[in-house]
């Protein structure tokens, strides 16, 4: 028998299908799902259809989207025009608007988290990946201490200076 996630869902690679409708979707196995969860569905942030724990996992099972940012720059030989680098860049900086705007900082901003929809959507920027995201601002809105001597979150090809020099995040520096 092949798994299933939630009595509703048949796994396949990366890529599920609905057992009711045989629409395909996303699943995803990751280790904790509550910064997903608080950063609830917007435009730009792929819908969470299920979560849940199946066996020793917690399950995410998210729409289907499209080719990366960073597969759209290689497709395109790494050159885009100036009009789709600034129709990609506001919904970019729009999407980061809007993690930072419910207290939460990413920290792996890259062009691999940044997903195309597909269909009607195909010219939306999606925001994925919140495995390493973080409050910056606690309950009553105080932003989160200054610390150094932090080890590299993220990707360093990506990452900040002050990443790079062990300054952890710091909630007075944002968009």
């Amino acid at each position: 028998m092949e798994p299933r996630v939630g009595n509703k869902f048949r796994l396949g690679r990366k890529i599920g299908t609905n057992i009711q409708t045989n629409e395909e979707v996303a699943i995803k196995l990751v280790s904790s799902l509550a910064n997903k969860l608080a950063i609830k569905r917007r435009a730009g942030i792929p819908n969470v259809r299920w979560f849940g724990v199946e066996g020793d996992y917690n399950v995410m099972v998210m729409d289907l989207l499209g080719p990366s940012l960073e597969d759209l720059f290689n497709f395109c030989s790494r050159k885009l025009s100036l009009k789709s680098v600034l129709m990609l860049a506001d919904q970019m900086i729009n999407r980061v608007e809007f993690v930072h705007s419910k207290s939460f900082l990413h920290r792996d901003i890259k062009p691999d988290n940044f997903i195309m929809g597909l269909g009607r959507r195909a010219n939306q920027v999606y925001m994925i990946d919140f495995g390493l995201a973080k409050k910056y601002r606690d309950s009553s809105h105080q932003h989160i201490p200054y610390r150094e001597n932090k080890n590299l979150t993220g990707t360093a090809r990506y990452a900040s200076m002050n990443t790079h020099l062990g300054i952890g995040m710091c909630g007075q520096i944002l968009l």
